[in-house]
């Protein structure tokens, strides 16, 4: 190769270099920012479902732009067929420091020495190894029983957050959701994060038991709890996950818009990844609703970051 080509070959290769650069900055300018994932499992749902490890749910956050998950145990007899202990949440965060996220959770019926100054002390053991919240809670008992409210006492005395669940077998209440009401009141400095069919049909208002354990469809009706309690407590905040999170968007998509930016600080996304191969709709819902950028990292990481302290 002589000098005129060598030169003209160092020419093209700096063009094309510059060209790729520049495509890379734009294509880093025009994404939106990398998903914290408020809501995951790992192992075994239930019969039926595949076992879903922690380096499958690594590989699969990596597909849809997710930079951490929140991996949630169940504990409760009425949550799952296969419990998940936070054990494995713990050792799944260990494998994956930069990746997963560890909660913990125990059973309010459990035999526990002490009260909630025992229970407390359980909880403090689990963050010391990591954990960062409380959950998945989701109990067949009444969410303001006695059971429950000790194991709120106990968060709130740590100071981690609880994730819920909320439906007619598990955290169970009423139209307008007045037992969560009960302990949101009774615990504020506890931060609440709302998941679940009861939870999520609460956007809406509801005249009937049946609603709060279902998808409702259709327009969002005025007098829904979730927008009532977050006007008033400033420690309640909802996770989008499941088919509950994508529906109560999905249904109404003016007001899912609407209630997107009025409530862009109480929102956390979530998928409920907990199978391999599982088809999660919140990217499709992301997809078709326009939103600022600065809401979208509201919910899309921020509010996550601020509420579990990362």
């Amino acid at each position: 190769m002589n000098r005129r080509q060598m030169l003209t070959t160092s020419a093209a290769t700096v063009t094309a270099f510059a060209a790729g650069r520049a495509r890379a900055n734009a294509n880093a300018s025009n994404q939106h920012p990398r998903f914290i994932d408020m809501h995951t499992h790992i192992g075994t749902y239930t019969n039926g479902n595949k076992e879903l490890t922690a380096k499958a749910l690594v590989e699969w956050m990596d597909e849809h732009n997710i930079e951490k998950s929140v991996v949630l145990p169940l504990v409760s007899p009425e949550s799952t067929t296969y419990l998940q202990l936070p054990d494995a949440a713990i050792k799944a965060a260990q494998e994956f420091p930069d990746r997963l996220i560890p909660f913990c959770s125990i059973d309010p019926r459990a035999i526990i020495r002490g009260g909630v100054e025992g229970l407390a002390g359980i909880l403090r053991k689990y963050v010391d190894q990591g954990a960062k919240g409380f959950g998945e809670h989701k109990v067949g008992l009444d969410f303001d029983d006695p059971l429950m409210m000790r194991v709120y006492e106990a968060c709130e005395q740590v100071g981690i957050p609880l994730l819920f669940h909320i439906d007619n077998i598990r955290g169970k209440d009423k139209p307008g959701l007045p037992r969560l009401e009960n302990a949101v009141r009774s615990f504020p400095k506890l931060d609440f994060i709302g998941h679940g069919p009861g939870w999520w049909a609460s956007i809406s208002g509801l005249d009937d038991q049946k609603s709060l354990g279902g998808y409702p469809k259709g327009k969002v009706l005025s007098g829904g709890a979730i927008d009532r309690l977050m006007e008033t407590y400033p420690n309640i905040y909802g996770d989008l996950s499941a088919g509950s999170g994508s529906n109560a968007i999905s249904r109404d998509l003016e007001f899912g818009r609407e209630f997107l930016l009025r409530r862009q600080d109480r929102i956390c996304f979530g998928t409920d990844y907990l199978q391999p191969g599982q088809h999660v709709p919140q990217f499709e819902v992301f997809e078709n609703i326009e939103l600022p950028e600065d809401v979208r990292y509201k919910v899309y990481r921020g509010n996550a970051e601020r509420v579990l302290k990362l």
